[in-house]
């Protein structure tokens, strides 16, 4: 298996991709999909709970000192990518159709990533402490202000509905489990963070949902509602979209007076959108909706973020001026 490690492609990501192929051929149907319904239900919620148990609140809280990076990078994952999600569905939705469109939107609305923005932050020399306290922020936060904003957003267009079940589900699969976990970080959190082997459950839970997800799509005939070129110029949207907030954060970064370390913070955590948050939360605020379409372009923009940003942070490692200080 050595070779896989050489291929420019995240191997969660393979395996996500992998449980997408084997759903399409082997969609889970009758008894099974049922089964795997209740079992999709039970590992959101304990997907949810270690999240919970592994984020600090006390830790993000005392690192917002440095409240004007936070705010940057909150800005530019709440408000800016919102924004450009709403010009995307406006410039594409006829091009792409519903189902992709309101992924290109909900690919905006979802936190950033936690490990991958804190190791390439730490890679280009940047402020390490500021990426953490951010990223970890974003998470805390995105458990709230990611349904928020999927309602402000998409309930209007009709895109989701909103029903008095939809909000009993998010409370139930996302609220509640994320809130016990923090509850319980003081007896359980050493333990979690001691235990790495444990992020096994987070993506083995987060297959499973991609598996449900498309075993449901294909049972309602998801691919024939859409085409090769309709996938085409998502991944181009994705590309382009990132390419756009890569140069943004940077600019932004230091037209604000932000240093260089800051400013690789600001870019690498202000730019990523996370793949183990946002895949089983489209799972439970599009339940009962073609979901397997939706998640693509989260999926695509996943993959080229971790290309992208993997190509600036040794650039920006290899450019850093001698003494360089990766925390601030």
């Amino acid at each position: 298996m050595s070779w896989l490690s050489r291929l420019p492609i995240d191997r969660f990501l393979l395996a996500i991709v992998s449980a997408a192929v084997l759903a399409s051929l082997f969609p889970a149907a009758g008894f099974w999909a049922d089964a795997l319904d209740v079992a999709t239900t039970i590992a959101i919620a304990l997907l949810f709970f270690l999240y919970g148990a592994r984020l600090s609140p006390a830790e993000t809280l005392a690192g917002l000192k440095h409240w004007r990076l936070h705010l940057t990078i909150l800005a530019f994952t709440y408000v800016l990518f919102p924004l450009v999600g709403l010009a995307i569905v406006a410039a594409t939705g006829a091009v792409v159709g519903p189902g992709l469109s309101t992924g290109l939107l909900y690919l905006t609305l979802v936190p950033s990533t936690v490990q991958s923005s804190i190791a390439f932050t730490s890679i280009a020399k940047g402020n390490v402490a500021g990426a953490v306290v951010s990223a970890s922020a974003s998470n805390i936060l995105g458990v709230f202000l990611t349904p928020l904003l999927c309602w402000l957003l998409l309930s209007r267009t009709g895109r989701v509905e909103f029903t008095t079940s939809t909000i009993l589900d998010i409370l139930l699969q996302l609220f509640v489990p994320f809130v016990l976990g923090q509850l319980c970080r003081r007896w359980i959190g050493g333990f979690v963070k001691a235990h790495p082997e444990l992020k096994l459950v987070d993506r083995g839970s987060i297959v499973l949902v991609v598996y449900s997800a498309f075993s449901t799509g294909m049972r309602e005939g998801m691919w024939t509602q859409t085409s090769w070129a309709s996938l085409l110029v998502v991944l181009g949207v994705c590309v382009l979209v990132l390419g756009i907030m890569l140069g943004l954060t940077w600019w932004t970064a230091r037209r604000l007076g932000f240093d260089r370390a800051d400013a690789i913070a600001i870019q690498f955590c202000g730019t990523k959108k996370s793949l183990a948050s946002g895949l089983p939360m489209a799972g439970v605020i599009f339940a009962g909706q073609p979901v397997g379409l939706l998640i693509l372009p989260l999926v695509l923009f996943h993959q080229a973020q971790l290309m992208a940003c993997s190509a600036l942070a040794g650039r920006y490692a290899r450019s850093a001026p001698d003494g360089a200080v990766v925390e601030g």
